[in-house]
């Protein structure tokens, strides 16, 4: 019997042992971590770069924006080349009070660009790389604030992002952001206002926005604004299309017609001098002041951009330009255009695996404004440099590429040409040697002008180019890029080629460069 007694008593002690240690007792400790009230991502680039072109001004040495022989005095050399190495560092920081639980933060970005060994011990963007380094260099990008209530709304306001998109730029990738919308190729910088996004279903939204592009004189009615109202809906899980106004008022001319504000000596506007430098189109107001109403009109559309809902994808836009200009002994109407499609196809099992085909018109002017009208496109680029960005083609000198620092050139910058009208088309092809690893690329595009300059043709050149592209870790790329441009008979013009008796060396570019987005 006391055996039996000592048996049933360890039975029980186990017996409690073991329903004391439930499943949870023998998982770790499951404490969910506090989200972090600081984040931040970051860009790195480092290239090296060789070219057979460079700018004649020593004041443009430090940064180089704009068309090949513009304004930026560049110029191409017959037996001789240029070479440099740039670094260029973006830091986004977000801060979200854990108070706030998201329903607002704070976010800022900032970039720090300079060419080796240019500058030091000074105070100024796009230097500090020289011996002895210690410049003050820090550009601010942005800072604004974001309100965000619940997931349907999104309010940005303060110093932030204009792109001609309706997706938040924040919560989206730069594969949609540079293949959806209008591309960039109208509105693609940073501005001061307030843009609202709205996902009032689950298939619609709507994006409105303010910004105040110039203040000037805040005592007179001399700024420039910018206002913007966008809807998209997606017809199916595949196709979506959208529906877009602008209108930019311009009263910011009160410097002899030229432009208060804008970038350094150059100005802003329709009859600043910027248009050289960006290649854009010139108002011929001399120096008398004006004031404009401009408006664009478009629809963007577009299924699968990035291939990631089968093997086709699709995008593009139409958009119409009008409005008006007026000045002492001027009266001008604008009325241009411009059309975009890019198709794509994945013809093997790995996202690089596509060739794709990107075609561009814009409308362009014979007499400049002398007739009383402008029949070409106008953009952002009018107002600052770059205002706008088109890169996103696969062409690297007949047409602007975005991996860029401190010199952002091209034959044609801006998809309005000098005011001439562009008409051009790319074809691109990728391959995946070793999925995620290593890629090969290659590209062949032309351009043609509708409107011939005087003294020169309308065949603005063809470039071939080609890049190999290999990822040692994700988010880290090491490429090696060449290209070369056949310059045409548009740039017999001394209007076109910065004013020479012949059409220029062909310019041609090798780039090495390093890549990393960090988290």
């Amino acid at each position: 019997m006391k055996n039996i007694n000592i048996l049933i008593i360890l039975v029980i002690s186990l017996s409690i042992q073991l329903f004391g240690q439930t499943p949870e007792d023998f998982t770790e400790e499951k404490n969910m971590p506090d989200p972090k009230e600081l984040s931040f991502i970051g860009y790195y680039l480092m290239r090296y770069e060789l070219v057979n072109y460079a700018p004649e001004n020593e004041f443009f040495k430090g940064q180089v924006v704009g068309r090949l022989f513009g304004g930026n005095t560049t110029y191409t050399m017959d037996d001789d080349f240029a070479r440099f190495g740039e670094q260029r560092f973006l830091g986004m920081l977000t801060y979200s009070p854990r108070l706030f639980d998201g329903w607002a933060k704070m976010r800022l970005a900032f970039e720090i660009d300079w060419t080796l060994g240019t500058g030091n011990y000074s105070a100024g963007g796009n230097f500090g790389g020289a011996f002895g380094a210690d410049a003050v260099n820090i550009q601010t990008q942005n800072l604004f604030f974001e309100f965000n209530p619940n997931i349907q709304l999104y309010v940005n306001a303060g110093l932030l992002r204009l792109y001609d998109n309706i997706k938040v730029p924040y919560y989206t990738g730069t594969a949609d952001l540079i293949n959806t919308g209008y591309r960039l190729a109208f509105f693609g910088s940073d501005a001061s206002g307030i843009a609202a996004h709205y996902f009032f279903k689950s298939n619609q939204r709507i994006k409105a926005g303010a910004y105040q592009l110039y203040e000037n004189n805040v005592d007179h009615d001399d700024d420039v604004l910018l206002f913007e109202l966008d809807y998209e809906y997606d017809i199916d899980i595949f196709n979506s299309i959208g529906f877009s106004l602008y209108y930019l008022n311009d009263d910011g001319s009160s410097q002899n017609g030229g432009g208060e504000g804008g970038v350094s000596i150059l100005g802003q506007g329709l009859n600043s001098a910027l248009s050289n430098y960006n290649g854009v189109a010139n108002f011929n107001f001399g120096d008398e002041t004006y004031n404009a109403d401009i408006f664009w009109l478009g629809s963007h559309f577009h299924g699968n951009p990035i291939l990631h809902q089968g093997r086709f994808g699709y995008s593009g836009f139409v958009m119409a330009n009008f409005g008006s200009a007026k000045s002492k002994s001027h009266d001008v109407s604008i009325m241009g255009g411009a059309a975009n499609l890019r198709t794509a196809y994945k013809y093997g099992k790995n996202i690089h695996d596509y060739i794709s085909l990107d075609l561009i018109a814009t409308t362009g002017d014979t007499a400049n404004i002398d007739d009383g009208k402008y029949t070409g496109i106008l953009t952002g680029n009018n107002w600052t440099s770059p205002g706008a960005v088109w890169f996103s083609h696969g062409c690297l000198l007949l047409l602007p590429h975005g991996d860029v620092v401190n010199r952002f050139n091209a034959a044609v910058v801006d998809i309005q040409n000098m005011g001439y009208g562009l008409l051009a088309g790319v074809l691109k092809g990728s391959y995946d040697y070793i999925p995620n690893k290593l890629r090969f690329e290659a590209a062949v595009g032309a351009g043609f002008s509708p409107i011939a300059p005087y003294g020169g043709g309308n065949m603005i050149g063809t470039e071939l180019n080609a890049g190999v592209i290999y990822s040692p870790r994700v988010f880290m790329d090491l490429e090696l890029k060449g290209a070369y441009l056949s310059l045409g008979d548009f740039f017999d013009s001394e209007i076109t080629n910065g004013g020479l008796d012949s059409r220029p060396t062909n310019p041609w570019k090798i780039i090495l460069s390093l890549k990393w987005i960090m988290f």
